[in-house]
């Protein structure tokens, strides 16, 4: 049985407001992906685990250090 975290860290990115601004419509428009609000300072971006390892390397190409 797959482990949880495992599962989550596939299928979501929580990065600070900052990093994301001016990149969060983007990802909307070019992946299948939702971004959420997580708190005042965080946005999370949820997708299936190909659109998130997509938004992953889209975001590196943008200078975005994804964990």
């Amino acid at each position: 049985m797959p482990d949880a975290t495992q599962l989550r860290d596939s299928t979501q990115i929580i990065l600070p407001r900052e990093v994301l601004e001016g990149l969060e419509q983007q990802l909307v428009d070019e992946f299948t992906v939702t971004v959420f609000p997580e708190g005042e300072h965080a946005y999370r971006i949820i997708g299936s685990p190909v659109e998130i390892k997509a938004a992953s390397e889209f975001l590196s190409r943008h200078g975005v250090r994804v964990r």
